[in-house]
Parts: C-alpha cells; sequence; structure tokens
C-alpha cells in the first residue's frame, strides 16, 4: 500500500505516516495496533511489532489447553459431539490435531493413526498425513485435493511471512516425494474455493465427503485467532450409513 493509501485505511494523517517510515516520529501502542490491523497484520505478529517497539502485547497468547479448558472448551466439545456420526476436528494453524469426536478417531483409524496413543511431543499433522506416500492411496485423486491443499497453505504462509514453523511445513510438504516441481509458482489468480471433495478408500469402504474449513470471528487473543474447525459432510448415502456403522 502507498503511504496515502494506508493513511486513508488507518485515519491517519499521510504526513504522519511518513514521519513514522522514516523514523522521524515513534508509534504509540495504539498507532502500532492500528496500522496492524489496517494492513491485515495477524495477531501474532502484531504483538512482535509492538514488543519490537518496546511496548507490552497487546493479545493475549494463552495455551490451547488453557484456551479450551473453559466455557469455549464446552462449546467446541458440544459442536464436536453434535457433528456425530460423522468427522469433525480441531486443528491449529499448522493444521496439527487438537481435538476431535468419535467419527474423527474412526477416520484416522482408517489410516493406521491412533490419535489417542502416546506421540510424545510430535502431534498429528493432517497435512503431513496427507503428503505421507504411505497413505496417498487412501485419497482418489489426491493430486487435485493435495493441490487444493497445498495452495491454501501457500496463501496463509504469504499472509505470515514471518512464520518461521509454517514455512517450514510448506517447505517439507513441496519437497515431499512425488510432488510437481510447478507446486512451487503459487496461483495468485486462482479462487480459494469455500469446501473441498475428499473421497476416501481404505480396503473395501469408500466414504465421500464435503469439507469445510471454519474459523472464529472477531477473536481476542492468537490462539483463537489460529484455530479452525475442520467438518465433514457426507456426499452419498453409502457414506452416511458407513459413518453410522463406524461410530456403532
Amino acid at each position: 500500500m502507498s503511504q496515502l493509501d494506508l493513511s486513508l485505511a488507518a485515519d491517519v494523517s499521510a504526513r504522519h505516516i511518513s514521519f513514522l517510515e522514516t523514523g522521524r516520529s515513534n508509534p504509540s501502542p495504539e498507532m502500532v495496533v492500528v496500522l496492524a490491523q489496517a494492513l491485515d497484520v495477524p495477531m501474532r505478529d502484531t504483538n512482535e511489532l509492538l514488543r519490537c517497539a518496546g511496548f507490552e502485547s497487546h493479545y493475549a497468547e494463552p495455551s490451547v489447553d488453557d484456551l479450551l479448558s473453559g466455557p469455549l472448551g464446552d462449546a467446541v466439545d458440544t459442536m464436536l459431539n453434535h457433528h456425530e456420526p460423522f468427522p469433525m476436528m480441531v486443528v491449529d494453524r499448522l493444521y496439527n490435531v487438537i481435538r476431535t469426536n468419535h467419527a474423527g478417531h474412526q477416520l484416522f483409524l482408517l489410516a493406521n493413526v491412533d490419535l489417542d496413543a502416546d506421540n510424545g511431543d510430535m502431534p498429528v499433522n493432517v497435512l503431513r498425513l496427507l503428503f505421507d506416500p504411505a497413505s496417498r492411496d487412501m485419497i482418489d485423486g489426491w493430486n487435485q485435493v493435495a493441490s487444493t491443499i497445498l495452495r491454501r497453505l501457500q496463501r496463509e504462509s504469504f499472509h505470515r511471512p514471518h512464520d518461521q514453523a509454517m514455512g517450514e511445513l510448506l517447505d517439507d510438504l513441496l519437497n515431499a516425494p512425488g510432488v510437481p516441481a510447478d507446486w512451487r509458482n503459487h496461483d495468485l489468480a486462482a479462487l480459494e474455493e469455500p469446501m473441498l471433495g475428499v473421497n476416501f478408500r481404505a480396503g473395501d469402504l469408500a466414504l465421500s465427503f464435503l469439507t469445510t474449513i471454519t474459523e472464529f470471528n472477531a477473536p481476542q487473543n492468537v490462539t483463537l485467532d489460529e484455530l479452525r474447525i475442520e467438518s465433514y459432510f457426507p456426499l452419498d448415502d453409502q457414506t452416511r450409513d458407513l459413518c453410522k456403522s463406524l461410530l456403532a
């Protein structure tokens, strides 16, 4: 954005924006937050901007366990339970599984992944599992599904350029065996669909789902801002019946 565009978006004079950019003026903590919001800077990076300017963080950064230990956790559990017998899971910004319902556990078991197993400090990561050569045969049309999800991660990484962990995840997926080289070239003109169809196969089982990603609106802390809820909806009666059978 030009200084004039930023000044209009933030309702701050272009002269003051110029002084801040050249170092002739120092920002107040309120000005850092205003400019960050105008530039759509993620909350985690806004806190880092404030710390770099010598101020305290503006947004709380509670642990996931603390965040989901109160009423919000009860609300999330209610959502997970009401979505049975279809899979639903809560993931963080890196797509590590935080919580899931029973149907979600069953879906992972089809891929020989036990969410209840002790994995130490290594949480189950949905994207790493998707790009694992051992589990690709479970996805019909893997190239289409994987490329769509990878494009989403690329957009999120561009939006969080200082997120080292997200950058490392993206690099690992791009360097996974069998990933086409041209997937590194991000298509900025490609539209992001609000949902994605995924077909799973495990032995004689065939499951067809429509998946959606839900984010929390107007979060006031970093952890909540980075949580996602991934929901699976059956696309046919066979999938609906199989989900009911697996849940039983």
